[in-house]
This record gives C-alpha cells, structure tokens and sequence, in this order.
C-alpha cells in the first residue's frame, strides 16, 4: 500500500523528468536556430576565390578576383572547388560551436548533429 509521501515523491520525480523535457527541448530549439543563421566565407590563399556556403552548405556566393582569367580553366576549377571544400569544413566547425553551446557535443543530439554536417561536408 502506499501512503501520501510515496504519491509525492512519484509527483517531484515526473515534474522533474517534464522539466528536463523541456529543458533539452529549449536547447534543440535553440540549435535548430543558430543553425538556420550559420554560413562560412572561405577566400583562396591566393586570394584569387571567395566563396560562401549557407547553413546546409550549398554554396551561396562565389567572388572572383580579375586576375583568375589568367589561370587556365582547368587550375581555376580546381581552386573554386577546393576553396567550396574549405567553406564547408568552416561551417562543420561552426556547427559543432553552435552544438557544443546548446545541445552539447557529446549528447546524443550534438553528436548526431556534428556527425550529418561531418558527413555531408567534411571537417570537424
């Protein structure tokens, strides 16, 4: 049989287990938001290529410098892709800065979250 402490202590332990609920939920909300707003700006070591890539990596703006139209077709390619590349590896990074900060890194979340862009992009 239970008596009224028994009743309270099963109240306190499921208000508390709703409270972390919501609590992880707040910070996956959170993440899903400062994930939404992250984008990374990669220039060339020769400064030849810019290029910016938005929050799922997709490239978003490519710059490039006059002085690319000397470069062969081929080397110029290369450069856009490789920079494309770097842009992606920066925002993974980001991506785990932004997990690291919410969700945690190690949680469950965080490492499912590190693991997709990882996966898709490169980095981190």
């Amino acid at each position: 049989m239970f008596d009224r402490r028994d009743f309270d202590a099963a109240e306190l332990m499921i208000d508390d287990w709703q409270a972390g609920i919501e609590e992880r939920a707040a910070r996956a909300r959170e993440l899903s938001a400062r994930l939404s707003r992250l984008s990374a700006r990669v220039r060339s070591d020769d400064r030849l290529v810019t290029v910016t890539v938005g929050a799922s990596g997709d490239l978003v703006g490519l710059e490039l410098d006059e002085r690319i139209r000397q470069r062969p077709a081929a080397e110029t390619a290369a450069a856009i892709l490789r920079t494309l590349r770097a842009a992606q590896a920066k925002l993974t990074e980001a991506v785990a800065d932004a997990t690291a900060g919410t969700v945690g890194a190690d949680s469950v979340t965080g490492r499912a979250v590190i693991a997709s862009y990882a996966g898709r992009l490169g980095g981190a």
